[in-house]
């Protein structure tokens, strides 16, 4: 038992284990194929990104000129504080020795020190303000092509594609470039302040400049050194909250069967593990980061040593004035701290870069299925769908449909039937035109599919799957949701009709009462009701039932057959179901296996010929 345990732990914690491993490897984020983004590094600067970036953001470039000019007063202002000190104490401390103060140079001295102040704050709410405003709607702009890439994508781009690595690329990595942008600016003003530093240490005295940057080669090689020795710690940081969350979410969503096999404690054993290994990542990490702020706190203390005593030096020699002495040491701690933040910025951009990589990855992807748009304001479809030579296969290869022929006149019904695997949902997701076929066609009332505007094609087709997704809004909201513009008088006629009215009316508020998510406080009888509904309210010329009945119970299943039946009457239909009441009445039946089409006529025709639908007849249908 203990060797399982063991085992099982080792599974867990498989991800943290082989950080070591991968990180010698080159490592690609190809969104849908690789499971380790978390160990994926960018460049500490990536021009493509912050290209494309500076393109969201030239819209509100007034917001950036406000960032810059802050930024721009912010370092003025911390740059001449110490000269004003040195002004101070020689004009004012000093010759007061032998000439008694200057009370002139005193208050000129005192207005320029408060002005500074004052010049200061105000720069630095300009700069932190601007740059938030700027931020904001650039993420926010971000989003949106983003959210709005997501939408046009065909349905075969979500099969292949893990939705945790989308949802990665729409959280985390916004959030990242997110904290990019709050400190992009700003080290960048870090930057320009330690040049505009040395620039005026060198403008005073040279010598004393060269003594005080004399520790900066050491600096430097440590900073290198750091980094590392802290990238990996770091990434591993970074993979251990990753398996952390994994497993938070795996467990949260499986608590049903979690309880009903009476196994929490062992999760929670299990859980203990991979929170340990993180957390265990986490203090190495901040070891780590502990360890630069004293050695840049002592290279500033040696510079300053160093200042003191060869700058005393020339104080006493005349060389160097009192005041200017004082502020080398005050610019030696301004020297320092941007260096420090520089430094421990360095993994923030690199993650940056590398989030921004895969965002605009993601929106770089062609949708695979584009609304051509050629055809557009036509009449209303009559229903009329030839299928002419259809064959379709997944990215794997592997044929689902091979050669599918048929002709659905107007008005009648079609009941698709076979094994699972056999191809009929697949079939009725090609009428629907959630893919594409890679070869042959579909014609509704002469046209090819494919050259018809997308919004006049889902007003002539509606599909009903077998478990209805319902959104977290009310319940007029979820049976409108493609039709704002449709009156409540129109939505209560379409609801009546399909005996849905009495039921919402029962509801708390009505059909204002709030779904939660998924429509969960339902039952599968009524989601499939409102989503019937849904489907009527587009008033289609085409319906497409995907076992719509599969998951209903008793109680619910005569007015699902009451609704059908209703919804049927005077319209194509294409229906996947395992209801012999449904299958039996329609037009004709067209018998699916291994993607190709082995019978086709009504119920009599095909019972009466003892061959593949009596077959499935009496497996799946006789006990009703």
């Amino acid at each position: 038992m203990r060797v399982l345990e063991n085992i099982e732990i080792c599974i867990y914690c498989k991800q943290i284990l082989e950080v070591k491993i991968c990180w010698r490897f080159k490592l690609t984020s190809y969104i849908g194929q690789s499971e380790l983004d978390e160990l994926v590094q960018g460049k500490i600067y990536d021009h493509i990104v912050v290209r494309r970036l500076i393109n969201y953001a030239l819209p509100y470039y007034k917001w950036g000129i406000w960032a810059v000019i802050g930024m721009i007063g912010h370092i003025f202002s911390m740059s001449l504080q110490p000269l004003i000190i040195a002004w101070a104490i020689d004009g004012f401390i000093v010759p007061s020795v032998n000439f008694g103060p200057n009370w002139m140079t005193f208050n000129l001295v005192c207005a320029s020190f408060f002005g500074i102040i004052i010049l200061n704050m105000l720069s630095n709410y300009l700069q932190y303000y601007s740059l938030a405003r700027l931020s904001v709607r650039v993420l926010a702009d971000i989003r949106k092509s983003m959210f709005d890439h997501l939408q046009r994508q065909s349905t075969a781009f979500f099969d292949r594609t893990i939705v945790g690595r989308i949802m990665s690329r729409v959280q985390n990595d916004v959030n990242q470039l997110e904290e990019f942008m709050d400190i992009g600016i700003i080290t960048v003003g870090d930057i320009a302040m330690l040049g505009c530093i040395i620039a005026i240490m060198f403008f005073m005295n040279p010598f004393l400049a060269l003594v005080t940057l004399s520790t900066f080669p050491i600096l430097i090689g440590i900073m290198i050194y750091w980094q590392m020795k802290s990238k990996p710690i770091f990434v591993k940081v970074r993979t251990a909250i990753s398996s952390v969350n994994a497993s938070l979410q795996e467990n949260i969503s499986g608590v049903r069967v979690t309880q009903s096999m009476n196994r929490q404690d062992k999760n929670l054993y299990l859980f203990d593990e991979l929170n340990a290994a993180h957390r265990d990542a986490a203090i190495h990490a901040a070891k780590l980061s502990a360890i630069l702020l004293p050695v840049v706190d002592v290279l500033t203390i040696v510079s300053m040593g160093l200042v003191i005593i060869v700058g005393g030096l020339m104080v006493f020699e005349g060389t160097l004035e009192l005041g200017f002495l004082v502020a080398f040491l005050l610019y030696i701690q301004r020297l320092f701290e941007p260096v420090r933040v520089i430094s421990m910025q360095y993994t923030v951009f690199q993650r940056a870069m590398a989030s921004g990589g895969r965002i605009f990855e993601l929106l770089d992807i062609h949708a695979e299925m584009k609304n051509e748009g050629k055809l557009q304001g036509l009449v209303p479809s009559k229903g009329h769908i030839q299928i002419e030579h259809v064959g379709f296969h997944y990215d794997n290869g592997k044929t689902v449909l091979e050669d599918i022929n048929v002709d659905i006149p107007p008005s009648t019904s079609i009941a698709l039937v076979g094994l699972t695997g056999a191809g009929k949902t697949t079939l009725a997701s090609l009428l629907s035109r959630l893919y594409d076929p890679t070869s042959g066609k579909i014609i509704l009332d002469g046209y090819d599919i494919t050259n018809l505007e997308r919004s006049f094609l889902s007003n002539q087709i509606s599909m009903v799957l077998q478990e209805p997704f319902l959104y977290s809004m009310t319940v007029r909201e979820n049976i409108c949701y493609n039709r704002q513009e449709i009156t409540h008088e129109e939505i209560e006629k379409v609801t009546r009709h399909l005996g849905a009215h009495e039921f919402i009316m029962n509801l708390e508020n009505g059909y204002d009462t709030v779904l939660q998510e998924r429509g969960r406080n339902l039952s599968m009888g009524e989601r499939q009701l409102i989503s019937f509904c849904r489907a009527m309210v587009m008033n289609p010329r085409v319906l497409i039932l995907d076992e719509a009945t599969a998951n209903i119970d008793s109680q619910s299943e005569k007015l699902i057959q009451d609704a059908m039946r209703i919804m049927l009457k005077n319209r194509t239909s294409i229906i996947i179901a395992h209801r012999i009441s449904t299958i039996v009445n329609s037009d004709n039946i067209i018998v699916l296996e291994s993607g190709r089409i082995v019978e086709m006529g009504n119920h009599e025709y095909l019972f009466k010929r003892n061959g593949r639908y009596r077959e499935l007849y009496e497996l799946n249908f006789q006990d009703e």
